[in-house]
């Protein structure tokens, strides 16, 4: 295996939870709602599919299981922020603490220990020995899975009536619903899925690229997926992109350590960028400028 394919293989692995945490954020800020509980989430994700693996002895069930927790846990914000009117900000870090804190207390009896079932590589024969980019042709499901579904998200977003819906309503939910549709119905369902695929990044996490439970798992893996959502111009086919650049980024901090670069300088870069694109996108030309729904982050309340 050559060191270029190996570093890619490495980055899309690295990468693929903070591609399904992406594909959720997409969806559910297109949608006009923006959730900041993105690593409570992933980390309830986490716990919930390495403890039913654990329990049920099938990795696949702990996948699944980690998919409905974070889609349940997600509803906390969606009811917060949608229903109530509740400002996102502030439901979106209650969302990150009540997350946090619950897998805190609940996964100490999982720390330390390991699982029997393994998600196993998939290598594609003839075309993983392709120089360089046969380092796309080694990995295990989940991987091939995103990709595929970022394609089909990105299908839905932009080419089917249902994209059209939801990207109105993050521009313009009063037109929308002056139209006949269910503005907060929309809305539920994006933060719901948001929080579905954000489970299964959290889960990815927990059951293969770092088999186990530890408190702070996530390292910052949500924060990360927001930065990302706006890297990629809230576009799936983006977020593919950047979750492989930033996997890449994370793999180069070890490989690195060899030639003299400290680890702690390239282990903060995602971080750095994450605080710089989040301010950013928090100055209103820059709003503009990146193509942010005009709805995001405002409560909407249907008028009498």
């Amino acid at each position: 295996m050559d060191i270029a394919a190996s570093l890619l293989a490495e980055a899309i692995k690295a990468g693929t939870p903070l591609l399904f945490a992406t594909l959720g954020e997409v969806y559910c800020e297109r949608s006009g709602v923006i959730n900041l509980g993105l690593e409570g989430i992933m980390t309830i994700g986490a716990l919930t599919g390495f403890a039913t693996t654990f329990i049920t002895g099938s990795i696949w069930m702990g996948f699944l299981a980690a998919m409905l927790a974070g889609g349940v846990f997600s509803l906390i914000h969606a009811f917060a922020s949608i229903s109530l009117g509740v400002n996102q900000t502030v439901s979106g870090l209650a969302t990150v603490m009540l997350g946090t804190g619950i897998s805190s207390l609940l996964g100490k009896r999982y720390v330390g220990l390991s699982l029997r079932d393994r998600l196993m590589p998939m290598t594609i024969p003839f075309l993983s020995e392709i120089p360089v980019l046969g380092g796309f042709f080694r990995h295990d499901p989940l991987a091939y899975a995103g990709i595929v579904i970022a394609i089909v998200m990105w299908y839905v977003l932009f080419k089917t009536r249902i994209g059209i819906i939801i990207r109105a309503v993050g521009e313009k939910p009063e037109a929308v619903d002056a139209a006949g549709v269910n503005v907060y119905l929309v809305r539920y369902i994006c933060v719901f899925l948001g929080g579905v695929l954000g489970g299964l990044g959290g889960a990815y996490v927990s059951l293969y690229y770092t088999p186990g439970w530890r408190e702070g798992i996530m390292m910052g893996r949500g924060w990360i997926a927001l930065a990302l959502t706006i890297f990629s111009l809230w576009n799936p086919i983006g977020s593919v992109l950047g979750a492989f650049l930033f996997g890449g980024v994370e793999v180069l901090q070890f490989h690195l350590q060899e030639y003299g670069v400290p680890a702690s300088l390239l282990g903060a870069l995602p971080y750095v960028v994450t605080i710089i694109v989040l301010t950013t996108s928090s100055f209103g030309f820059m709003r503009r400028k990146l193509g942010v729904p005009a709805a995001l982050g405002k409560p909407y309340r249907r008028e009498s």
